[in-house]
């Protein structure tokens, strides 16, 4: 602590009479993140920080004092008011500088944000009208970033009223869509009660619908939504009339010709309250129905109106149905989930288009197709006929499961008065059991408790009659097989409830003496569920019963009672044996690379478009899922990765078949190994915590890409896929020798041909035929996570710098690059670099030593300032920036002059482009 002291006393006692150094800033921040630095040093350093503020004119060093200022306050609290009170009276909140002025205001505001007893002070800052002043300072960035932040500084809500009204006018587009969207997050608040001001909002987003710039019309469609609401909870005398007149604007963009606006179009439909049922059947039909054209009225629009609105809402669901882009498909789908509720008739005529849907070519579409008609069947509005059935259950033999297990809820809450309708249902269900079963079936056929059928029935028979009083029609003998089958029974269950109850109420069911029979009650119809050797009887007012719990907890929760069990130790045998279930997101993805193994004998038969479109459809799969998904995050960037690389390897194959070989481009065939590698690269420099079996999975697709490439004689004498392939197998050696793993065939014929290679003289050319025969020994074998991966990954991020704001530079001379840097799961040893890229491919590399930087819970964030040597004699020039661990498993001698990399990089973030020039433009 006192060589601390003495070496910060040192260093802060040369800037007690003059304004700090560019270059001293760095390690000022490092002793205020630094937690072992005493108050006192703290003192002297923000003494040091105020009086820069006072006594510098460089413009660098503001902006840096201000960002250590903040820095200051957010690692040590108990400064944080004299922090906020000593930027708050400087005179940055009046500078001339539009850009200090408003870091100045950011300080000030995320100060307050960490200590309600400010907020106050920031609402005097709005009494002098100093933020409104700000927005109509010339500056396009600071204009955009503070109607974007304006909630942040607790601006009065009539003065961002009129701010964002304003504005919506502005010439640059994205000013107006901040604009919007300004209005759109002040309609939330309800503080406008001014009928006039609500319609004016609403009228002047109206205008705007017709705006030039899509992102501005998707913007105006929200901000119509949002005040057309408003204006329609105002008055609810005239609610109806107001909310037809929202619904027919935002219907005529439904045909815009952005995906963007189409999609905002419906999902601002869906939240609509209330609609005329003659204008919600209308959209489902591009001819003016009977009914309307009897009427000439829609809702209650007349006369010249009416030709008007007609023609903005016919058909207009159905367009969004139909649309070329899935996005619009799914957003069309999803608004059909609320206005069914609206109209019984709407609901019946929106079925007979949902039910196309479930054919949709997109996974994505197909299952909102699916979540819609869940809601139907939740508000009783899912009346299927005989038409629809067997469309309805072709979803149960679906390639993907989350397709296939949608439809199973939806047949939990359907009901089937039929007896035709309820026998193909439950046919359909078993089918979907023996086809995609989650129980393992045994081979001979036997009725014993691994059967499917069973296990189907059961599920049928347990669900229907939870309600409580139609258990008794269950027979006794039921419940006692399904308490064998516990574990695998439940998980079918989980929506009703948990193991632990479903436990109780079997064991209570299969002990009751009420309960082993079925009589059959006078004027009931009864059917076996299914044809066997067991037959389970079900009552027609059984049929489609929705299973929900029989009883409420006093706090609102669901949960089912039931009587005591005189049998504890039975029940802790029983649940001390149920199954471990996997994780439902690691399972999806198991049964994804499954499939990949799958399509690998069509890869090699030269059926390369059905191939690139089954993994289309495996992709759009996984794209379900949500890429920041905690502990699967990892396995989901990996798998993605994944299919990428077997997509490329497909199509470097397709060059290798007989048709291809000889017209084939060596220009197309050396980008697609350039990418495969680079793919194949990142699957091993991305991730930790691989398995060894998945690791050396990855290491047979690196030695097939080099054998394709030795396959090929004009790669042929290249050394480095040599070298390459010798340096792969003793990976794979190594990897072999530590878990006892067993080679496959063509990693032992690979090590073989290059043991020849390698003890034969050089430039001896070989018998391509050999290459030949390991291609056609390699099969794709199917990879399974069972662990966590851990994604390495970075983000980069160049604040305040843009074609408007570029960073002022010298030619000639180095400049320097703020850059906000994050890196995750990286290890302190790893090699990390900044590559900056010019126009002409040139690059420069810097090393970024992460043991200067301090690790807190797998993560790394931290500004560094990049010096850029090259800066050409240009007036401005651009350069792109990103983010490389470097691979120890390549080879060595990858940069050849200068500093940089000793082996090649696997990029951890997109590159980010930097605008530079010699004259500023703000």
């Amino acid at each position: 602590m006192e060589e601390h002291d003495e070496i910060s006393g040192g260093f802060l006692t040369n800037y007690t009479d003059q304004p700090l150094s560019s270059q001293a800033l760095p390690r000022i921040r490092a002793l205020i993140i630094s937690p072992s630095i005493p108050d006192s040093t703290i003192s002297s350093i923000f003494q040091t920080l105020t009086r820069s503020l006072e006594l510098s004119r460089d413009s660098v060093v503001l902006h840096q004092a201000l960002h250590l200022l903040s820095d200051l306050s957010s690692h040590h609290p108990q400064f944080s008011r004299i922090v906020f009170d000593s930027v708050r009276s400087h005179s940055l909140l009046s500078n001339a500088s539009t850009h200090l002025a408003v870091q100045a205001l950011d300080v000030i505001v995320s100060i307050a944000e960490r200590d309600p007893a400010l907020v106050p002070a920031v609402y005097e800052l709005d009494d002098d009208g100093f933020f409104p002043s700000l927005c109509f300072r010339p500056s396009l960035s600071v204009r955009l970033w503070l109607l974007k932040n304006a909630e942040r500084f607790r601006v009065r809500p009539h003065v961002s009223f009129t701010l964002f009204l304003g504005f919506t006018k502005d010439p640059y587009p994205c000013v107006r869509r901040a604009a919007l969207d300004g209005l759109v997050r002040l309609s939330e608040f309800n503080v406008i009660e001014d009928e006039d001001m609500i319609r004016g909002c609403y009228n002047r987003a109206a205008d705007l619908l017709r705006d030039m710039e899509d992102s501005v019309r998707s913007a105006a469609v929200r901000a119509v939504c949002a005040w057309g609401l408003v204006l329609a909870a105002f008055n609810p005398e005239t609610k109806l009339q107001c909310s037809d007149e929202l619904f027919v604007k935002v219907c005529s963009m439904a045909r815009d010709m952005s995906v963007e606006v189409r999609v905002e179009a419906f999902n601002g439909l869906r939240k609509i309250e209330v609609v005329s049922e003659d204008i919600l059947l209308q959209t489902l039909s591009k001819r003016l129905l009977a009914i309307v054209k009897e009427k000439r009225s829609l809702g209650l629009c007349f006369g010249e109106q009416f030709e008007i609105l007609a023609s903005s809402v016919a058909g207009a669901l159905m367009h969004g149905l139909e649309d070329e882009f899935f996005e619009v498909r799914k957003s069309a789908c999803h608004s059909l989930s609320t206005l069914i509720i609206l109209s019984a008739n709407f609901a019946r005529e929106a079925l007979n288009l949902l039910i196309d849907v479930l054919n949709d070519g997109s996974v994505i579409v197909r299952l909102q197709a699916l979540e819609t008609m869940h809601c139907m069947a939740s508000c009783d509005r899912l009346k299927l006929q005989e038409k629809h059935v067997h469309t309805f259950l072709g979803p149960l033999v679906d390639k993907t499961l989350s397709v296939r297990c949608a439809t199973r809820k939806i047949l939990k809450l359907v009901k089937l008065s039929v007896l035709k309708l309820f026998t193909l249902t439950v046919d359909a269900l078993l089918d979907n059991l023996a086809r995609y079963p989650e129980i393992e079936p045994t081979s001979d056929g036997k009725l014993d408790f691994d059967n499917v059928r069973v296990a189907g029935m059961l599920v049928l028979a347990i669900s229907a009659p939870l309600s409580g009083e139609n258990a008794s029609k269950i027979p006794q003998r039921v419940y006692s097989y399904a308490l064998t089958m516990l574990g695998r029974i439940a998980d079918s269950l989980s929506d009703v409830m948990d193991q632990s109850d479903l436990l109780v109420y079997l064991s209570r069911c299969s002990k009751s003496r009420s309960l082993s029979a079925i009589e059959l009650k006078e004027g009931g119809q009864c059917f076996p569920l299914v044809k066997g050797d067991i037959q389970v009887y079900f009552n027609d007012d059984i049929i489609g019963s929705p299973a929900k719990p029989s009883q409420q907890k006093i706090d609102g929760t669901s949960e089912i009672q039931f009587l005591d069990i005189d049998e504890p130790q039975k029940v802790t045998s029983l649940l001390n044996c149920k199954l471990e279930v996997h994780d439902e997101i690691i399972r999806s993805i198991n049964a994804i690379t499954a499939r990949v193994k799958d399509i690998w004998p069509l890869v090699q038969s030269g059926y390369g478009h059905e191939v690139l479109r089954m993994l289309r459809s495996c992709k759009e799969e996984l794209a379900l899922f949500d890429s920041n998904s905690g502990e699967s995050a990892g396995v989901l960037s990996f798998t993605l990765l994944y299919l990428q690389s077997i997509e490329l390897l497909a199509k470097v194959w397709g060059h290798f078949l007989p048709p291809n070989f000889l017209a084939c481009r060596m220009g197309t065939l050396d980008l697609l190994f350039g990418k495969l590698e680079r793919r194949l690269r990142e699957l091993r420099g991305r991730f930790i915590c691989l398995s060894e079996e998945e690791e050396l999975h990855v290491l047979e697709l690196v030695l097939l890409t080099c054998i394709l490439k030795l396959y090929k004689v004009e790669f042929f004498c290249k050394h480095d896929t040599l070298e390459k392939l010798s340096t792969t197998l003793s990976e794979v050696e190594n990897l072999l020798k530590e878990d006892f793993i067993q080679p496959s065939s063509f990693v032992i014929e690979v090590g073989k041909l290059s043991a020849e290679i390698h003890t034969s003289a050089s430039g001896e050319s070989y018998d391509r035929s050999l290459f030949r025969r390991l291609l056609e020994m390699f099969c794709l074998k199917e990879i399974v996570f069972c662990g966590r991966l851990k994604n390495v990954k970075a983000e980069l991020n160049i604040p305040n710098n843009d074609p408007e704001n570029p960073i002022i530079y010298i030619p000639g001379l180095p400049v320097g690059i703020a850059c906000q840097i994050t890196v995750h799961n990286i290890l302190v040893e790893s090699r990390l670099w900044l590559k900056m890229t010019m126009g002409d491919g040139s690059a420069q590399f810097i090393f970024l030593d992460l043991s200067c930087f301090e690790e807190c819970n797998g993560y790394r964030r931290f500004s560094f300032l990049a010096p850029f040597y090259k800066t050409p004699k240009a007036m401005s020039f651009s350069i792109r920036l990103c983010i490389g661990i470097e691979c120890p498993f390549e080879d060595l001698h990858f940069v050849k002059r200068g500093v940089g990399p000793k082996h090649k990089l696997a990029y951890l973030c997109k590159e980010r482009e930097v605008f530079l020039s010699m004259i500023s433009k703000r």
